[in-house]
This record gives structure tokens, C-alpha cells and sequence, in this order.
């Protein structure tokens, strides 16, 4: 499963608020909530991610094997 653990941490370090990210950037709270959940977004809304964090990939998200795929 894909997790995006690493995203808060990463705007943590870059000063980057979820407020931000709405207000300055026009990312939708819809997106917002699905990184939260955990759920799936397109490549295109991490694409959109990396170039406001000035970061990589494996900077918002990682792969962690699901504990029922056991």
C-alpha cells in the first residue's frame, strides 16, 4: 500500500501549511483529505507536490507492504 507518511513531515520542513497549499498553491481539500486517508491521487497531483516542496517522490510517499497481503 502506498502511505503518504512522509508528505506531512516534508512540508513540516519546508514551512509548507496545509492552509498554504489550499489558498496559495489551489491545491483542492479534496486532494488534501485523500493524501490523509491514504487513498489514491494521480501522478499528476504528486507531480503538482514535488514542485511546490522543491522535493522528490520518495519525499511524499512510500511503499509499506499491507499487513492483511501477509
Amino acid at each position: 500500500m502506498i502511505v503518504y507518511d512522509k508528505l506531512w513531515d516534508t512540508m513540516k520542513e519546508k514551512g509548507i501549511s496545509q492552509y498554504t497549499l489550499i489558498k496559495k498553491y489551489h491545491v483542492s481539500p479534496a486532494q488534501i483529505t485523500r493524501l490523509k486517508r491514504n487513498e489514491s491521487v494521480s501522478t499528476h497531483t504528486i507531480d503538482v507536490f514535488c514542485k511546490i516542496l522543491d522535493c522528490s517522490v520518495s519525499d511524499i510517499m512510500e511503499y509499506k507492504k499491507d499487513e492483511s497481503e501477509a
